[in-house]
Formats: C-alpha cells, structure tokens, sequence
C-alpha cells in the first residue's frame, strides 16, 4: 500500500512523494542559428536525476520520491490536470510553462499547501509586478543575470557598454533588465542598437556587424540582448573595436554550465551526463533544484504533510545544499531563490557573481535580482 504525503503511515512503509512534472508545449523559434537549440528532454532530466538522489537519502529514513511527466498544448488543460492531481494527493509541481500559466495557476493555490516551481521562465515581471506567493523560482531571473553581469563589468573596470538588442519581447526584456542593472552599479550605455537584419549573415558577417557596432563614442563592453540566441553569435570578433562581449554571447551568466567543477559539482555533472549522456544545462539544473528543494525540506522537517513542508520552505529555516559554495533560500517577496550565478564563456568558467566586495545589509545574495524594496506587489 502506497501513502501520499500527508496521510499516516502504518506497518513502517515509507512516506511516497509524488511530483509531476508538467510541460507547456510552444511552437519551436525559427532562426538563421540552431546550434543552441536544448534537447527536447531538457529539465525532466534534471527531475529525474533529483528524484534518483533524493531516493538514495530517502531509503535511510523511509521516504520514496516518484516522478510523473507529462505535457500539454493548451495552458487550460495543464491547469486542469493540476488540479485534478491535487485532489488525489499530489502537491508538488514543477512546471516548464509561461507567466500567464503560473498567473493562473498562482490564483488558484492562494489557499492551499501546494508547491508550485516555475524552472524555466526567467521574466522579470513575474519575480517584480505580478508577485506570485504561491510560485517559486528555481531559474534565475533576467535581472539576475544583468546584476552578475554588471558586477563583473564594475570588478574589471569596464563601464562604457554598448547595448545591442533583437526585436522580439524576450530580447527586449534582457535589454531593460541590463539598463536596470547598469543604473544600479553606474555603468554608461554610451549607445543602444536595435539588431533588425532579416538575412542570414553567415557569409557576410565580416562586412556587416563591424559597420553595425561602429559609433561616435568609444566604448569598453558589447552587451548583447538576444533572448533566441538568432544572432548573438555572430557578434564576437566582429565588432568595429576590438571589445569583450558579453550577454548572450560571450561572457554568460547561468545558473549551470558544463564547465562548472567546485563545490562537488563535477560529482552531480558525471551522474548526469552517465543517465542523460550528455551535459546538463541551465533548465536541467532548475528542474533538479524544485525537485531538491522539496527533498531537503522533507528531510529537514521529518513531515510528509504538505502544509508543513510548505510553511519550512518559505521561511528562513529553509536551507538548500546545490553545489554552490553555500546554502540557498527563497526570497520571501518574490519566490526567487537565491543563488550564486557563474560567469562562463563556452568553454570555460570565468568568474562567480556576486563579485568580491559587493555589499548587502542582510544577504549578498540580494545584489542580484530585485531586492526587498525595489518590489510593486499590490
């Protein structure tokens, strides 16, 4: 006989925690680049491989964790399946979708023990004006990034950036985010260009971006908004000055790349790549921290009922081990989990955000993202 979490448990069987995984399913973006494209089985793997570790803890104090996937075309028909599923028992769900599905989904738990991980939607509306107390975020926001970003930019020295920005909403939210973070550290964006090319440059490159990126001011940084990743590549080499790029290209800030080896993550990146053969990426990573989150806070408890571990993860008792250097948490006005970001280029680790030296009155970790005042919750 199996137990849901927060039924009593009888003859010692152990608590079962069940957690979908639940996908919107979006039309594929066309562009002249498709090298970056994620593999169809990004975050479910890193789910899988949460639930895989969290058995291997769980099986010492009598705790199963199982994994259900599923995927749909219509938000109505996730929703629906969302709840349908908490009324048998299940309360852990951890969904690759868009903001209107969690504005929807966040309206519906405002009364009830349910979790709820956005771990693949990074805009900052959802983290700064909508407010979303029944969310959480396990993938770092825009802002976040743009905050990593300009902080390294402030430790170098480099405070003249030329801002290029695609056409398309994804592209100019990381702009706006970026013009965020540079009015925060007292970056200048000397120049702002709107990359509205609608050929393929492969073979014209060369001719092209150094007359795009020339300007009247000179500049020490190429900061490039390129949500789809269409043309970003194409930037580095070939700017007008011979400049770093950072962005989208170049210099990235992530919550995960291959390159990363500290703190036992080479650990985590060998189980993965041995049950995905191949590298886990940022959506991965986000999906492995919803399913870990609830993992730890089981753990951490001793409790298997829902209320319980939702009430531990929001406070500040809650601490989530990820291979990061140190121990995570939720923000309380936000959702957003705190995190270390690293700064890599694609074949290598560079640095880690928040830089040596940035202050906070309460977490360092705050220096990235939105921080307590800067929110619009109504």
């Amino acid at each position: 006989m199996l137990f849901f979490a927060g039924q009593t448990m009888a003859n010692n069987n152990p608590l079962i925690f069940n957690v979908d995984y639940l996908k919107l399913l979006k039309e594929p973006v066309v562009t002249f680049n498709n090298i970056n494209s994620l593999p169809e089985d990004s975050g479910v793997s890193g789910a899988k491989l949460a639930i895989s570790d969290s058995n291997s803890t769980g099986k010492f104090i009598n705790q199963k964790f199982s994994l259900n996937q599923f995927e749909f075309n219509d938000p109505s028909d996730l929703l629906k399946h969302v709840k349908q599923q908490f009324i048998v028992g299940v309360f852990v769900f951890v969904i690759s979708g868009d903001s209107k599905v969690f504005k929807a989904l966040d309206i519906w738990a405002k009364d009830k023990a349910v979790l709820i991980f956005n771990v693949s939607d990074p805009t900052d509306d959802m983290r700064h004006n909508l407010c979303l107390s029944s969310v959480l975020h396990t993938i770092p926001s825009y802002r976040m990034k743009a905050d990593a970003l300009a902080q390294w930019l402030v430790a170098k020295r480099l405070s003249k950036v030329l801002l290029i920005a695609g056409q398309n909403k994804a592209d100019k939210d990381i702009a706006h985010a970026f013009s965020l973070a540079a009015q925060r550290f007292r970056l200048k964006i000397i120049d702002k260009k709107i990359w509205d090319f609608n050929t393929d440059l492969r073979r014209s490159t060369q001719q092209e971006v150094p007359l795009f990126t020339q300007t009247s001011r000179p500049y020490d940084v190429v900061f490039v908004a390129d949500g789809h990743k269409d043309f970003a590549e194409f930037i580095p080499y070939n700017t007008y000055l011979p400049r770093p790029v950072i962005g989208s290209a170049g210099l990235e800030a992530l919550a995960w790349h291959r390159v990363i080896e500290q703190w036992g993550a080479s650990q985590l990146q060998s189980r993965f790549t041995r049950m995905a053969a191949r590298s886990m990426n940022e959506l991965d990573f986000s999906a492995y921290l919803a399913v870990r989150t609830l993992a730890q806070a089981a753990q951490q408890t001793g409790s298997g009922k829902p209320k319980d571990l939702v009430t531990h993860i929001h406070s500040d008792a809650f601490e989530l081990a990820a291979y990061k250097g140190r121990k995570l948490s939720y923000r309380p006005w936000n959702g957003q989990l705190r995190m270390p970001l690293a700064l890599v280029q694609p074949n290598a680790f560079v640095s880690q955000s928040p830089q040596a030296g940035m202050l906070h009155p309460n977490n360092e970790l705050d220096t990235l993202g939105f921080d307590a005042p800067e929110m619009r919750c109504h």
